[in-house]
């Protein structure tokens, strides 16, 4: 009787298992799961940033934060959170701030975000809220050697051309202009070497509080004098932040020192 019925029940278990799957209809699966809290909807200017108890709170995930690493075998390779950005048209930190006359128009340019009056084009700047100068590198600024212009200081004996880029291949043929900042009106930013064949830079860290500068462009020259001398971080990039005044900033770095950078910062002779 034992054997039969342990017959009886490997026979049900067997006609079971031939059953075809289709015969018990499709398989449905439910699953309850959040709605998405670290995605927002991808634009073309705005952050996505994940909300609290997201994986990464309130850190800006898109395109605009992204930065193209420096050159390699410069001197912040390897240094975390440095570079250019990607779309530096969208970078927070590097488009013209509302109101900024480009390449000196009058025409006013408005961030997107902001507030545009009904008839921007015979809007202005309000002189109680000060615009940022800038002036963005565009084919026509470029001289026929590729160079965007000519620096000179004359107490240190140093006349050079600069280029577009602080890349180690372009500071070897003279001074970088970095990309993220102003070629004209407002801080425009220049990079060079301080040692080796091409140390252009060498000794900027010895000018003097009021030592000139000038600045040759297809815009025009401008002569500024020095107002500051100072020895910074190899992170710190305030210098290279917009202004409303007229400006020069060079970067350079610091012989044997490779976490500073010399900093040498001149205003425009009015």
């Amino acid at each position: 009787m034992k054997k039969l019925s342990m017959f009886l029940c490997l026979m049900c278990l067997t006609a079971a298992l031939t059953v075809p799957a289709s015969a018990a209809g499709p398989l449905t699966y439910t699953i309850d799961a959040p709605d998405d809290p670290d995605y927002g909807v991808p634009t073309s200017f705005e952050p996505v940033a994940t909300v609290d108890g997201g994986a990464r709170k309130n850190e800006d995930i898109s395109k605009n934060a992204a930065l193209i690493p420096p050159g390699f075998g410069t001197a912040s390779a390897d240094t975390l959170n440095t570079g250019t950005p990607l779309t530096p048209n969208l970078a927070p930190d590097s488009r013209p701030a509302t109101g900024t006359a480009v390449n000196g128009t009058s025409a006013p340019v408005f961030v997107p975000g902001s507030t545009i009056p009904d008839n921007p084009s015979a809007s202005a700047p309000s002189a109680s809220v000060p615009s940022t100068g800038y002036t963005e590198v565009t084919s026509d600024l470029y001289y026929a050697a590729g160079h965007l212009g000519t620096l000179k200081i004359p107490a240190i004996n140093l006349s050079v051309r600069v280029y577009e880029g602080t890349d180690s291949k372009t500071l070897a043929r003279g001074a970088g202009h970095f990309e993220d900042t102003s070629i004209w009106n407002g801080n425009a930013a220049f990079a060079g070497h301080n040692r080796g064949v091409n140390n252009h830079f060498g000794k900027i860290h010895t000018l003097e509080l009021g030592d000139e500068i000038t600045l040759t462009t297809k815009l025009g020259t401008r002569t500024y004098e020095v107002v500051s001398v100072s020895k910074v971080l190899e992170t710190d990039r305030s210098g290279l932040a917009a202004t409303t005044e007229n400006m020069i900033t060079l970067y350079t770095c610091v012989m044997n020192q490779r976490d500073y950078r010399w900093c040498v910062k001149a205003v425009e002779i009015g």
